[in-house]
């Protein structure tokens, strides 16, 4: 019988183990020897709560679902209709087919975002993911094959495992400076800096070694002023228990924006088993308010990185 999420392309580095499925070029799990990297979900079962998802040709939330953008409309439908928004773009259900698999530790899937209601344009999208000795690297390209300039915006919906503890006991470092502040539809209304609110527990310069464990906070917010390493990166770490050693997101400085959640609003059993950090190039609702999107010129391409670092690879 065929998986609710298609073909599964399982990658192998070493010890470390990554499975992408067909359906939505979705991370559903990655393992390194027999520790989860990951919190993922099992083969037999339809992915939930976004795990491992690829979020395009735009990431989060859609106010009512549509935009104008360059003179041209947009409607998609409301797939978070409690708060009637569309969510997390259009190519998260689809099928994608491998383009390239001529090793063990990669895959390249791709997939045609044909011209609809939702997103009136043409996109062609490839990703990359790739293990190495330095972890999972994750590549996208995104090809207007379109006669007018097409938006877009991009991310990925990576839980990273608590694993051997609870959500409440790891320690979370994201290097931002900023929060946006989300009305009741979680959509942006204004900016705050982190310094000085409880928001500083997990974001600002502190290095992963002076923070505390998160407790009982709950974390559904969009994090943005990326502090860089000098190689143009920014790097969140998160560290289980009160070990030395932090599992890293790191992401090209293009995703200026990464929203963290601790699942506390998905249903039981799945509350807070994970921790989301999500790489995202621009804000929710950027469709509507313009603020960092991408537009891609007919005939060009917009590429970019992020990746995974196993504890103990860093």
């Amino acid at each position: 019988m065929v998986p609710p999420s298609g073909e599964q392309h399982v990658l192998s580095h070493g010890a470390q183990v990554a499975v992408v499925t067909e359906v939505g070029a979705t991370l559903r799990s990655y393992v390194d020897g027999d520790v989860p990297v990951c919190w993922g979900f099992a083969e037999g079962e339809i992915c939930g709560g976004s795990r491992g998802q690829v979020l395009a040709p735009w990431p989060n939330r859609l106010r009512d679902g549509s935009y104008e953008f360059a003179g041209v409309r947009g409607h998609a439908a409301l797939d978070e209709p409690a708060k009637a928004n569309a969510i997390h773009g259009l190519v998260r259900w689809m099928p994608w087919r491998v383009v390239d698999r001529r090793s063990d530790d990669a895959v390249r899937l791709g997939v045609v975002l044909h011209p609809q209601p939702a997103y009136p344009y043409r996109l062609a999208l490839e990703i990359e993911y790739r293990l190495g000795d330095g972890g999972l690297v994750v590549t996208l390209c995104a090809t207007s094959e379109s006669d007018r300039p097409a938006p877009f915006g991009a991310g990925f919906h990576a839980y990273l495992s608590p694993s051997p503890v609870t959500v409440d006991e790891v320690r979370l470092a994201v290097p931002a400076t900023t929060r946006l502040l989300l009305d009741e539809r979680a959509l942006p209304v204004g900016t705050e800096p982190v310094a000085g609110t409880p928001f500083a527990a997990v974001a600002g310069p502190a290095p992963i070694g002076t923070r505390e464990p998160i407790g009982a906070l709950r974390l559904d917010d969009c994090l943005t002023g990326m502090v860089l390493d000098d190689d143009g990166r920014w790097r969140a770490r998160l560290a289980t228990g009160g070990s030395s050693s932090a599992t890293v997101v790191w992401a090209d400085a293009v995703y200026r924006y990464a929203m963290c959640f601790t699942g506390d609003t998905l249903a039981a059993p799945d509350t807070r088993q994970g921790v989301a950090v999500e790489p995202m190039t621009c804000p929710p609702d950027a469709f509507r308010t313009g603020e960092d999107l991408v537009v891609i010129e007919p005939g060009r391409s917009f590429s970019s990185s992020w990746g995974i670092v196993p504890s103990g690879r860093s």
